[in-house]
């Protein structure tokens, strides 16, 4: 039964990582961008949040670095593809590999540093549940901000009015245009939150999951959850399912090495990854229900 809630617990904490990232792509997504910078902007903002509680020995610091320097790269992408109309797909690409180089240069010097003592966080009473309060109740509170950013996206997109003209952008431009609406301050806004968000789960990578700095220590998380809202087709409750199914998959190579499973690790390490790729194929065997739930405008460059 403890092994069990460790699972559990530790299935959590892994899928927050790739919930608040797709969280954040789903918002660049519903507003009509594609952002495949994701693997680079979490390793920037990783690097960004880890430096920070070195120096200062604040955790919340270092999350709002992180953040930060997520929406800084973010919004240069969004200055890229939305007023010069770069190519959304090679932009995305050339962030990604930029991101990948700059964290490794700017952390060198912080490969063999150590934060200082973490904290253990739970909830008075709830936590002392047989199973479920180790399982439920001593985590982390961006495992339950995590949640909660679910919640208040479902209420934002479809029962605000403000949600109602940002999904209106990713399905129609030329018609949100037409009725007087700033387009491309919308994408441009919306491109810079989810940037926030993307680097806000770099650096909850690095401070609190590892927590430790190493080059590319990301390793495709990015790619999963970029994969993560096809996987949900842009719906945000299914988009935290799905982080924790990926997240559960991710601590079940770990589970079984732990127990002596025969199986090369190499093999377990690619679980994660052949999942991605077996859900991705199965959900583009129906391209029409792909097409009926996706924003209409997603990829298109518009220019009022």
């Amino acid at each position: 039964m403890n092994e069990l809630a460790l699972l559990l617990a530790a299935t959590l904490n892994a899928g927050t990582v790739l919930a608040i990232a797709a969280l954040g792509l789903l918002i660049n997504e519903k507003a009509g961008i594609v952002n495949l910078g994701a693997e680079g902007l979490m390793l920037c903002a990783a690097i960004a949040g880890f430096a920070t509680v070195v120096h200062t020995g604040n955790d919340w610091i270092g999350f709002l670095a992180g953040a930060g320097a997520g929406a800084l790269l973010a919004a240069i992408f969004g200055v890229l593809v939305i007023w010069l109309n770069t190519n959304q797909y090679a932009t995305g690409l050339a962030l990604s590999l930029f991101g990948v180089g700059f964290s490794a240069f700017a952390g060198v010097k912080y490969v063999q540093e150590k934060l200082p003592e973490r904290s253990n966080f739970s909830i008075p009473l709830l936590s002392d549940i047989p199973l479920i309060g180790a399982a439920l109740f001593k985590q982390h509170p961006l495992v339950y901000f995590g949640i909660a950013l679910t919640i208040g996206i479902i209420w934002f997109l479809y029962r605000t009015r403000a949600g109602l003209v940002l999904r209106s952008v990713g399905e129609s431009p030329e018609s949100a245009h037409a009725l007087g609406y700033p387009v491309r301050r919308i994408r441009l806004l919306a491109v810079a939150v989810g940037g926030a968000m993307c680097g806000l789960a770099g650096a909850y990578l690095s401070i609190v999951y590892t927590p430790l700095w190493v080059e590319g220590m990301v390793a495709g998380k990015g790619w999963i959850a970029l994969a993560l809202t096809t996987f949900a087709t842009w719906r945000p409750a299914r988009v935290l399912l799905g982080a924790y199914l990926f997240g559960g998959v991710t601590m079940l190579q770990f589970a079984l090495q732990s127990r002596g499973v025969a199986v090369s690790e190499q093999l377990l390490s690619m679980l994660p990854y052949v999942a991605t790729i077996v859900v991705l194929a199965l959900i583009s065997r129906n391209p029409t229900w792909i097409r009926v739930n996706m924003p209409a405008s997603l990829g298109r460059p518009f220019s009022p």
